[in-house]
C-alpha cells in the first residue's frame, strides 16, 4: 500500500461527546450520502448488470480488453461465479493481442514442495479443471483497436453460487476507502479484529455476517497497512512540527500588516507548538458591536494535523455570520477549551460575550463555567438533532421515525414543566430509561430545550439563515490545502469585512401603512426590518382584553388557545411579552407592537432599536442608499393605479376575466425580466397617471 501524499484533510469530529470512546458519531448527512453513493453504485452495478443479461458470444467486440473483463466479471456475478486473468499472449508489432479470462476454479493447484515444519499447512485448492472461459484476440479495423471474443464457454463442473454466497467470493470482496480508515483508527486504538468487525456491523445496521468483506480481509489489510502506517506518522509528525512553526511565523508576519492583529500559542515540554489562537483587527473592533452572541463551533478537526479546529463567529445586523476568531487545538478536554476561551476573552480586551453557543461537549461545558461564569451556554439545537440518527436510529429501529417527531415536538416546547413531564413520558414509552445518551442529554437539559432558553439572549443566530451562512464560511476555507500557512491566509481573507459583498434590499415596501411600520424601516437594516415588518403584519390579526392592573392578554383572533400576557408600564414606556421575544432576540414581538398600536404609539420607543440592529452598525459600507422618497413615490403611483383598475374590473364579469389574464402576463413577465444594477439608481415613476 502506496503512502499518500500528506494533505491537511479536514472531518467532522466523529467522537461522541457521551464520553465512551468506543461510541461513533455517524451524521444524518454522511448517512445520505454514504446512502446516495451506494445507490449510485447499485444503479451502476444495476445498469452495467442490464447491459450483460446477454451471455457472451463469439465475434462479439469491445473496445478495450479491459471493458472485455469488466463485463465478463459482471456476467460471472449475476451468474454465480467470478473470474480471473490468465494467460496473455504479446508480439513485436500489435504488443498483447491476447488475453484469457476464465472461471476462479479453471485449472488444478500445482503440487508445492512442503516446507521444512514439523507440521506443514495443508490448504484445499478451490480449483476443480473448470473449463469455462472467454478468449480476447485484438485486431486493428481502419486504423481503430478493437478486442473481439474468439472462444468463450460456460460450461462449468462445479455449482453456482447463490447470490447470498457469491458475494463472498474475494474477487467482489472490497474495502472501501471510508471503511479502510475507520479499521485503521480502530486498529491504533487497540481494537482486536473480530471486534473491529462488530463494530462496523453495528455502525452500519447490519446483520453478523452481512459486511461486503469478512474479518480474513480485515485482518489482512491491517497487517499490509501496519508498516505504511508506522512510515505516514513518522511524516506526519515531521510535517506538523514545521508547518506549525510555519504557521507561527505567518502570525508574526500579520502582527506588521494588520496592527489590531493578535495571536496567543502554548507549547509543550519539548518546545514544540501545542495550541495555537488568532484574531484580527477587524473582528474585535466588530465584538465591540456585535459580540454579545457568540456561536464556538468545533465542528472539525485535521486529521492530518490531529488537532481540532474552533471558530468564534458572531451574527452582525444583516444576520450573516462574521468571523471572530480561531484556534487550532491539540486535545479535545477542559483544559485545552479553558486556554482557548482564555485566548479569546484576551483578543476582545477583556469583554464577554452575554451568550455562547456550542456544540454538546462536557469538558467545553467545564471550561465555560469556569472561564465565562456570568454568560449564559446555550447547546445549538442542530448540532444535537444532527447526532440523533447516530444515537437512537439502531436501537430503536422502526419507531425511530415516531421518536423523532415527538423528540423534535419536545424541543419547542415553551414550559419547563412541559418539557419535564413528556421527556418522561417519551423516555418510559420507548424503554431508553438506561440509554447513556438519553442521561446526556437530560444532563445538559437547561442548555438546549427552548422551554429553558427562551430568555437567553440569542440575537437569531438559531436560524437556518444563520447556520448556513456559518457553514459557507466553513466550507470556503476547509478544504485538502498541503500546507497551514495556506489555511490561515485563506481565513484572513474570508474573515476580511472589505471582501464581503452583500445583497441590499434597494426598495421595502411598507406592508400596513402603520406609522410603526414607517418609522422603523427608516432605523434597522432590510435584514431586521423585514422580521419586525412580519411581526407588525401579525400583530393585526391579534385581539387584546385590557386587564384590571394595565396589562393585556393578546390572542389571535382566531385561535383561543396560546394566548400571551404583555404587561405595559406607561411611566417607563416599558413592554414585556410572556413570549420573551424581545429577550430572546432583540426585536419585538406581534404582541408587543399590538399593545403599542392600541396605546396610540405611532413610533416604537427608540430602547427597542438595539444598536446591533440598526443601520447604522452596519460593518461594510453600502454601496448605495436605501431609496426612501423615490419609493415613496413608486408606492403611492402603484395603490392609485392598482385601486383604479381593480374598482373597473369589478363592473362587469368581462372585464375582470380580461384584467386578471392580462395582469397574470404581466407580472410572469416582469419576473423573468433580467435584474440590472442601474434599475435601483432611479425607482420615480414617469409620467404614471391614474387612467
Amino acid at each position: 500500500m502506496a503512502a499518500k501524499p500528506v494533505n491537511n484533510i479536514w472531518i467532522r469530529r466523529q467522537q461522541c461527546p457521551c464520553g465512551d470512546w468506543k461510541c461513533y458519531i455517524r451524521y444524518e448527512e454522511d448517512d445520505q450520502t454514504t446512502l446516495g453513493s451506494q445507490l449510485v453504485k447499485s444503479e451502476t452495478l444495476s445498469s452495467s448488470s442490464s447491459e450483460v443479461v446477454f451471455t457472451p458470444y463469439v465475434g462479439q467486440i469491445f473496445k478495450s480488453d479491459d471493458e472485455a473483463f469488466e463485463y465478463y466479471s459482471n456476467f460471472a456475478r449475476m451468474n454465480g461465479f467470478s473470474i480471473r486473468k490468465a494467460r496473455s499472449t504479446e508480439s513485436q508489432n500489435l504488443g498483447i493481442y491476447r488475453r484469457d479470462f476464465v472461471c476462479y476454479r479453471s485449472g488444478f493447484n500445482q503440487p508445492r514442495k512442503k516446507a521444512n515444519v514439523e507440521h506443514p499447512r495443508d490448504r484445499k485448492s478451490v480449483r476443480c479443471g473448470c473449463d469455462a472461459k472467454l478468449y480476447l484476440t485484438k485486431e486493428i479495423v481502419d486504423g481503430v483497436t478493437q478486442w473481439y471474443v474468439s472462444q468463450f464457454s460456460n460450461v462449468h463442473n462445479h455449482e453456482l453460487l447463490e447470490d447470498d454466497l457469491v458475494r463472498l467470493l474475494p474477487a467482489y470482496r472490497k474495502i472501501q476507502e471510508a471503511d479502510q480508515e475507520r479499521i485503521l483508527l480502530l486498529s491504533k486504538a487497540g481494537f482486536p479484529v473480530n471486534r473491529i468487525v462488530r463494530v462496523l456491523e453495528l455502525e452500519k445496521g447490519v446483520q453478523p455476517g452481512q459486511l461486503p468483506f469478512i474479518e480474513k480481509d480485515v485482518r489482512n489489510f491491517v497487517r499490509t497497512c501496519k508498516k505504511t502506517v508506522q512510515e505516514n506518522d513518522a511524516l506526519l509528525t515531521e510535517k506538523r512540527e514545521n508547518d506549525m512553526l510555519e504557521l507561527l511565523e505567518a502570525c508574526k508576519a500579520m502582527t506588521g500588516r494588520d496592527e489590531g492583529f493578535v495571536y496567543n500559542f502554548t507549547t509543550d515540554e519539548n518546545g514544540k507548538i501545542e495550541n495555537i489562537a488568532w484574531s484580527y483587527g477587524d473582528s474585535i473592533r466588530a465584538f465591540s458591536v456585535f459580540g454579545d452572541v457568540v456561536t464556538f463551533d468545533t465542528t472539525y478537526r485535521s486529521i492530518t494535523y490531529n488537532m481540532l479546529l474552533g471558530v468564534w463567529f458572531g451574527i452582525e445586523n444583516y444576520g450573516k455570520a462574521i468571523f471572530l476568531g480561531c484556534v487550532l487545538l491539540q486535545d479535545e478536554n477542559s483544559q485545552s477549551f479553558s486556554w482557548a476561551l482564555q485566548s479569546f476573552v484576551r483578543f476582545m480586551r477583556g469583554r464577554r460575550p452575554q451568550t455562547i453557543v456550542t456544540d454538546i461537549d462536557s469538558g467545553l461545558k467545564d471550561a465555560i463555567a469556569i472561564e465565562l461564569p456570568n454568560t449564559k451556554h446555550v447547546i445549538c439545537i442542530w448540532q444535537i438533532l444532527s447526532k440523533v440518527s447516530s444515537w437512537f436510529s439502531l436501537p430503536l429501529g422502526l419507531q425511530y421515525a415516531e421518536f423523532k417527531s415527538e423528540f423534535n415536538m419536545l424541543c419547542h416546547l415553551e414550559n419547563v414543566e412541559d418539557f419535564e413531564h413528556q421527556w418522561n413520558h417519551l423516555v418510559a414509552r420507548y424503554g431508553l430509561g438506561s440509554d447513556k445518551h438519553i442521561d446526556l442529554l437530560f444532563s445538559h437539559r437547561v442548555s438546549w430545550p427552548y422551554s429553558y432558553i427562551r430568555g437567553y439572549f440569542l440575537a437569531r443566530v438559531m436560524t437556518t439563515e444563520y447556520s448556513k451562512s456559518v457553514d459557507m464560511f466553513l466550507k470556503n476555507i476547509l478544504n485538502a490545502q498541503t500546507c497551514l500557512h495556506f489555511f490561515f491566509e485563506q481565513i484572513g481573507i474570508a474573515a476580511n469585512f472589505g471582501n464581503q459583498t452583500r445583497e441590499e434590499l434597494l426598495y421595502m415596501p411598507i406592508k400596513t401603512c402603520l406609522p410603526i411600520e414607517e418609522h422603523a424601516r427608516g432605523i434597522l437594516t432590510p435584514y431586521t426590518f423585514s422580521v419586525l415588518q412580519h411581526e407588525i403584519v401579525l400583530s393585526m390579526q391579534y385581539a387584546t382584553t385590557e386587564m384590571a392592573n394595565g396589562s393585556y392578554l393578546v390572542r389571535h383572533y382566531k385561535k383561543m388557545e396560546g394566548e400571551c400576557l404583555v404587561i405595559w408600564l406607561s411611566e417607563d414606556e416599558q413592554v414585556h411579552c410572556s413570549c420573551k421575544e424581545f429577550e430572546h432576540s432583540g426585536i419585538l414581538c406581534g404582541h408587543c407592537l399590538r399593545v403599542l398600536v392600541v396605546k396610540n404609539y405611532f413610533q416604537i420607543p427608540e430602547k427597542y432599536f438595539p444598536l446591533r440592529w440598526r443601520l447604522e452598525s452596519s460593518l461594510v459600507p453600502m454601496d448605495g442608499q436605501i431609496i426612501q422618497n423615490s419609493s415613496d413615490e413608486c408606492s403611492q403611483a402603484f395603490h392609485s393605479l392598482t385601486a383604479t383598475l381593480f374598482s373597473e374590473s369589478l363592473i362587469s364579469k368581462e372585464r375582470f376575466d380580461y384584467v386578471h389574464r392580462e395582469v397574470t402576463r404581466l407580472l410572469e413577465h416582469v419576473r423573468n425580466m433580467p435584474v440590472i444594477d442601474e434599475v435601483g439608481l432611479n425607482l420615480a415613476p414617469n409620467n404614471v397617471t391614474e387612467s
